[in-house]
């Protein structure tokens, strides 16, 4: 029996990967899945108990530590093991660093991106430690290049790079193995929802939609890559690209990025 927690799991690419995982193990798999909307985590869970699963629904704000580390505490009490952690829970945004009066935002995408990843994975730890489990960190593309609009966005997803890289390393030695996955524009009303300058829900999207992955392919890439525990989970040909790109030729990576947001929210 394999304990699995997905935070953000109540829609998006969190509930579809939940959904396929139960799909694909059935009666072998148990998932705890955490967010703040009780309801939408329900659904999900009747979704994925039609497989075979076990589910368990845990409410949840990932901003708050006390959550986090309940989230992990209670699984644990229930199950008695925890096998993978899938650090999916996030937020968007998107402004123009000139238009925000008030940063408070600012650190409230902070706690939600990168705070939230940090607390659920340090209460996992010791359970995950023990059964050689997998850490599944789902940052972004944002999170590799730099997005014009995204000032706030792409530096909570560099700094969730950086502490799973360096968490990688501190726990090669015990098994652990640690994934980052690199979406870029996914079918998800995520943009939608995240915060406009004021730090209201934007209700639109900054960036150009077209040829947007879906949210299947997007969470069978993830679901097939911490499977095989891959380091990293590049989702597209241009993300391979501009990956090594930024390396080679920065400047045009810097056009190719303002290329991506929409022309009535390019910087003017």
């Amino acid at each position: 029996m394999s304990v699995v927690i997905i935070t953000g799991a109540s829609d998006g690419i969190g509930a579809e990967l939940a959904r396929q995982l139960a799909q694909t193990q059935g009666s072998k798999l148990t998932l705890v899945l955490a967010a703040r909307s009780a309801d939408k985590l329900e659904a999900v869970a009747q979704q994925c108990r039609q497989h075979g699963a076990r589910v368990k629904v845990r409410p949840t704000d990932v901003g708050i530590e006390a959550d986090c580390r309940g989230l992990v505490q209670d699984t644990v009490e229930a199950f008695g093991q925890l096998d993978t952690l899938v650090n999916n829970a996030g937020m968007s945004a998107h402004a123009l660093l000139e238009e925000v009066t008030d940063l408070a935002w600012y650190e409230q995408l902070m706690r939600i991106n990168l705070w939230g990843s940090v607390w659920c994975t340090h209460a996992a730890l010791p359970h995950l430690k023990a059964s050689k489990g997998r850490i599944v960190a789902v940052s972004s593309l944002a999170g590799l290049v730099g997005v014009p609009g995204r000032t706030a966005y792409s530096t909570t997803k560099f700094a969730m790079n950086g502490f799973f890289e360096a968490l990688r390393v501190e726990l090669q030695p015990h098994g652990v193995s640690v994934t980052l996955a690199y979406p870029g524009v996914v079918a998800t009303d995520i943009r939608y929802r995240g915060f406009n300058a004021q730090g209201d829900a934007a209700g639109k999207s900054g960036l150009d939609e077209s040829g947007a992955m879906t949210v299947e392919t997007c969470a069978r890439l993830i679901r097939e890559g911490m499977e095989r525990r891959e380091r990293d989970i590049v989702m597209s040909f241009k993300g391979k690209l501009s990956r090594w790109m930024k390396l080679i030729a920065p400047g045009l990576v810097d056009r190719l990025a303002l290329k991506a947001l929409n022309q009535d929210v390019r910087p003017h």
